[in-house]
């Protein structure tokens, strides 16, 4: 009887933390755009449905977009090196300072342009390493365009 027990608590556990963080949508940080009364930093909840893409800050919707109005999505990444970490951790062990200078972090980033009946807008924002994929998926299905690496460009002047 314990032994069940046990196994039941052992799955009832992992499955209750899941349900409670998993409210549905992206999780982005927002990183510029044009959204009204938004300011760079703040985390925001993205919502792909099938007609609309639906944007929310505190559980209040501050932009919907209609599927058809996406006019380009884009995504890239930052890759830059923890020097800050690395300096921090050289005054307590230099081996690990060193070691943790050649770490990198990458941040990735999705950018949507669109124009809703001659209302153009665009959103840049920075998306979670896990959703990332997912995210870029679920936003060329619904709209059936193909998202554009922004790495890849270059300007030439």
């Amino acid at each position: 009887m314990k032994q069940l027990l046990a196994l039941v608590l052992c799955g009832a556990v992992p499955l209750m933390v899941y349900s409670a963080e998993n409210k549905g949508g992206f999780k982005i940080n927002y990183d510029g755009g044009s959204l009204q009364n938004v300011k760079a930093g703040k985390d925001l909840r993205l919502y792909i449905e099938p007609n609309q893409i639906r944007i929310e800050k505190d559980k209040e919707p501050i932009q919907i977009l209609p599927v058809s109005g996406i006019t380009e999505i884009s995504y890239g990444q930052d890759v830059h090196r923890r020097v800050g970490a690395a300096i921090g951790l050289a005054v307590i062990s230099l081996g690990i300072g060193a070691l943790m200078l050649l770490a990198k972090s990458k941040k990735h980033y999705v950018g949507l342009t669109w124009d809703d009946g001659g209302k153009k807008g665009g959103i840049a924002f920075q998306a979670d390493k896990s959703d990332y994929r997912g995210l870029l998926a679920g936003l060329e299905g619904v709209t059936g365009k193909k998202a554009v690496n922004s790495d890849a460009l270059t300007v030439k002047n």
